[in-house]
């Protein structure tokens, strides 16, 4: 009997983020929520799994964990690392459900590429694009414009545009207007803006542009 239940979440593959986030907005909202899942544990596919002898048996390992591994309990293991924009719709969410008084958020200090057989830490400001081992001199030059460009754009003021106009420009005609080459192109996108493909190149450069301020 679920006569006290507002709403009743019901998943066969498990209560993944988006139940548990819709929950706890509801729960800030005075709604009772009732969660009924086949796994011992919550977050579905993007769980953070304890203790560490619930992970062997996630995974159906032979035996218990080694004694070298130390206590169970010590570990919390990510079955999906999960990394959120300081700023994002996401991590406001999370403050309006309050259970970041129950969470810890650390900051991504660096990103870094494989390029070439190493790993290449990613420039994101003009000092790190003067040593980066990523860009030769004269492509280093037009990098560090280009910062320069983005760290001075606003969207609301017209006199940082210069020529490039923030609704109808696309980023890829950006990055010819910098002259900048396609390895700088791929880690800007992709390191920096943090898309995963390459449609952002036709639209328009703004949100882009608003990306990379955000990351630096």
């Amino acid at each position: 009997k679920y006569e006290d239940v507002d709403v009743v979440t019901i998943n066969p593959l498990g209560i993944g983020l988006t139940e548990c986030i819709l929950s706890g907005i509801l729960s800030v909202n005075a709604k009772k929520v009732l969660h009924m899942d086949q796994n011992p544990y919550y977050g579905g596919e993007s769980a953070s799994i304890t203790p560490l002898e619930d992970l062997y048996k996630r995974f159906k390992l032979p035996g218990p964990p080694p004694t070298s591994m130390g206590r169970g309990r010590d570990w919390n293991v990510d079955l999906i690392p999960k990394f959120f924009m300081a700023n994002s719709q996401l991590v406001k969410m999370l403050l309006y459900t309050e259970v970041t008084s129950y969470l810890d958020f650390k900051v991504t200090e660096e990103s870094f590429i494989y390029k070439g057989g190493k790993i290449c830490k990613v420039p994101s400001t003009q000092a790190e694009t003067l040593v980066s081992s990523l860009m030769g001199l004269f492509e280093k030059c037009r990098f560090r414009k280009f910062l320069v460009y983005v760290a001075n754009f606003d969207e609301k003021d017209p006199r940082t545009f210069e020529d490039i106009h923030p609704k109808k420009t696309t980023m890829r005609d950006v990055y010819k207007k910098f002259d900048l080459g396609q390895d700088v192109i791929d880690f800007t996108g992709h390191a920096l803006a943090l898309y995963r493909t390459d449609d952002y190149l036709y639209q328009p450069c703004c949100e882009t542009i608003n990306r990379i301020k955000l990351y630096r």
